[in-house]
């Protein structure tokens, strides 16, 4: 038996770090746009200026490098029955009683509906960021719609920025989730206690 596996490949874990990167830059960036008592953070790209000119752009590169993401995971984030139970056994999950839990593939029920709950924040980040986009789109659009969009941005963003203080939570909490994404490798004692499916895949036993 291999005392490790691949889970993550270089391409896979550059490609999700990027996105990180550019989510925090946009978390921050868009905080100090959305209220004034925290303006001072437009300091991290230059000033409020400089800040509302990149803001837009960054947020192209973060959803181009996100659906570089989803092209590369959408297959393992299908929700199956098995996820239904897995689900319902929550308690469980808490708890860490991995052992009466139905098998996990490459990923668990939770990591699948926060993966397709980020995709759908991000599609309305992205096309209320069109319309509110100043100079370029804005103008195009009535002033009710663009009103419309620029509360359907905060809203979604307040709710990927929540979704990712879970991802991180729940990473931090599953030990060797982090290691994962920045070796690449785990150990297969680990695969085949939280990835069970995943690890018979794998490693064909």
């Amino acid at each position: 038996m291999r005392k490790v596996i691949e889970r993550y490949s270089a391409n896979e874990r550059l490609n999700h770090w990027f996105t990180a990167i550019t989510f925090v830059i946009l978390a921050l960036s868009g905080l100090a746009l959305f209220h004034p008592s925290m303006y001072w953070l437009t300091n991290l790209l230059g000033g409020g200026t400089w800040t509302r000119i990149l803001h837009p752009f960054i947020g192209v590169a973060m959803f181009l490098s996100f659906l570089v993401l989803v092209s590369r995971f959408w297959a393992h984030n299908k929700l199956t029955r098995n996820d239904a139970r897995w689900l319902a056994r929550w308690r469980d999950v808490l708890n860490n009683r991995e052992e009466g839990l139905p098998e996990v593939g490459r990923f668990n029920a939770g990591q699948k509906l926060l993966f397709w709950a980020m995709l759908l924040t991000m599609l309305l980040l992205l096309i209320s960021g069109f319309v509110i986009w100043q100079p370029y789109f804005a103008p195009v659009f009535p002033i009710t719609l663009v009103r419309l969009a620029v509360l359907t941005h905060a809203i979604s963003a307040f709710v990927l920025i929540l979704g990712i203080i879970v991802h991180i939570y729940a990473s931090l909490w599953i030990k060797g989730s982090v290691r994962a994404m920045t070796r690449g490798y785990v150990p297969s004692a680990w695969a085949k206690k939280h990835h069970a499916a995943w690890y018979r895949d794998v490693s064909g036993s």
